[in-house]
């Protein structure tokens, strides 16, 4: 084979080669222009279009909703709300303000915050508060919701769950069986307290259960200060972190009735519209969320954490 015809062989290689990049290329690029306008129109019909929304010329309150586990870094957090508050508070053209809550609630010192947030507001601005409750109103949530100056619910609302509770697993006996040796050292006697992987001993339990009944004692301190004599305080199980249904609540005493978002703000504010002022999750957070939720109940259940977590 001659030079000329090597080369003209070679050059036939590269522009084969180059015509299959930009084939590559393009399918790329083609695939994933389909793949956003999917996801774009995917997330505009899964976003609600709220028909309350508030017109400039009409009267309205300040709206916020309040999802999923209260969590340090989660969107219904002290630092994730609190400026959505001080944004509902401060609009002089609203009525008051409404919280739709829906969550089983989480961290004690989050949901404290929250709410002691929500009370200072409230003396500032002397706005009225309601809280509208969808599918839970338990624990933490509930916490929150005591600030408020009434409380609805769904008449299947699963609400209350006054307790506190700590878990994880001990796991001294299974490194044991499988010839494990853990070597932990400390400063202070009791650094290692309610480590997994060391017996449970008497004082732990005594210290935790000491923790535990104090963080509740401030729970019910919270509810009895929010509901006041609207409780019915004869109940025995009504602070035993026991739950009950919206109607139940409702004639204990923990919410004030059964009612929906619009007649409520009919009922409260006379109005029937809203200016949303709920937390906005960043764009592709929003559109990996029901990704997301899926993987989690496909592949993790309901995990439990290794270490002892405190939680409302």
């Amino acid at each position: 084979m001659t030079d000329n015809s090597n080369n003209h062989l070679l050059d036939e290689l590269i522009k084969e080669k180059r015509r299959d990049r930009r084939w590559k290329t393009l399918r790329f690029f083609f695939g994933f222009s389909l793949l956003f306008i999917y996801a774009s129109i995917l997330i505009f019909a899964i976003v609600p279009h709220e028909e309350g929304l508030a017109h400039p010329s009409q009267p309205y309150v300040s709206l916020l909703k309040l999802d999923g586990e209260i969590m340090p870094g989660s969107e219904f957090s002290a630092d994730a709300v609190i400026p959505e508050l001080n944004k509902a508070f401060a609009d002089t053209q609203a009525r008051g303000v409404v919280l739709v809550i829906n969550s089983p609630g989480g961290s004690p010192v989050q949901s404290a915050i929250i709410h002691d947030k929500i009370l200072a507001l409230k003396k500032q601005y002397k706005k009225t508060v309601v809280v509208v409750a969808e599918d839970m109103l338990a624990s933490g949530a509930y916490l929150v919701a005591t600030a408020a100056d009434k409380i609805y619910v769904n008449q299947d609302t699963i609400t209350g769950s006054i307790g506190v509770i700590m878990n994880g697993f001990g796991m001294d006996d299974a490194i044991k069986k499988i010839g494990i040796n853990r070597r932990v050292f400390t400063a202070g006697n009791n650094k290692d307290r309610l480590d997994p992987f060391m017996p449970l001993r008497p004082q732990d339990i005594s210290k935790v259960q000491i923790l535990l009944t104090s963080v509740h004692q401030d729970f019910i301190n919270y509810v009895k200060q929010g509901r006041g004599n609207k409780l019915v305080s004869n109940d025995p199980d009504l602070y035993s972190g026991d739950f009950w249904t919206g109607s139940q609540a409702v004639k204990l005493g923990l919410a004030d009735a059964t009612e929906n978002l619009w007649t409520v703000m009919q009922t409260n504010f006379n109005v029937d519209q809203f200016k949303d002022y709920s937390v906005k999750p960043p764009f592709f957070s929003s559109l990996m969320k029901g990704v997301r939720s899926e993987l989690s109940f496909h592949l993790l259940g309901n995990p439990v954490p290794v270490r002892d977590e405190l939680q409302l």
